[in-house]
């Protein structure tokens, strides 16, 4: 990027369309959980992205949401009940988890009424679910290995541990 001014500011410093990107899956978690913190983050100047519910659902998810999870300075992982079951929020979670690695971009996971141990050790319903995952891609092990070790780096972040609105 070229810069005009001639500022104390560091080169480290970029400029982020958008200062948060939130990966959630919307059954669990868009019309309550996903849509007060995308209204308090929006009070706040914090520029926030997130999915639109018309956005045309299928195996890969579109160019303009990996650009936008690349142009984001913080990602927020809102890991729900059944997230895992989502093919498409366990592909963004691996780009944000890759954007994290080669950009250095901040990732701050959400563990929505469901156990963080859950996630790092695999157990329950994401074990499950990953599971049922490599049976349906037996051609593709690659793509849930992928997955299996986003999931854990994630859920090894530290974050929010969310259980229900009388624990806030």
């Amino acid at each position: 990027m070229s810069s005009s001014s001639s500022s104390s500011s560091s080169s480290s410093e970029e400029k982020w369309p958008f200062d948060v990107f939130i990966n959630f899956r919307g059954e669990d978690v868009r019309s309550g959980f996903v849509a007060d913190l995308h209204r308090c983050l929006s009070r706040g100047g914090i520029n926030a992205y997130i999915d639109s519910e018309d956005l045309r659902r299928g195996d890969e998810i579109s160019p303009a949401l990996m650009k936008a999870i690349e142009e984001s300075r913080i990602a927020v992982l809102v890991f729900s009940e059944d997230y895992a079951s989502s093919r498409w929020c366990l592909d963004e979670l691996v780009k944000v988890m890759e954007c994290r690695r080669l950009k250095g971009q901040r990732v701050l996971p959400v563990f929505y009424k469901v156990e963080p141990g859950e996630i790092r050790g695999l157990r329950r319903r994401y074990g499950d679910t990953l599971a049922r995952h490599e049976e349906n891609l037996g051609q593709d092990p690659e793509r849930v290995d992928k997955w299996r070790q986003a999931l854990i780096g994630a859920a090894n972040l530290s974050g929010w541990h969310y259980i229900d609105a009388q624990s806030q």
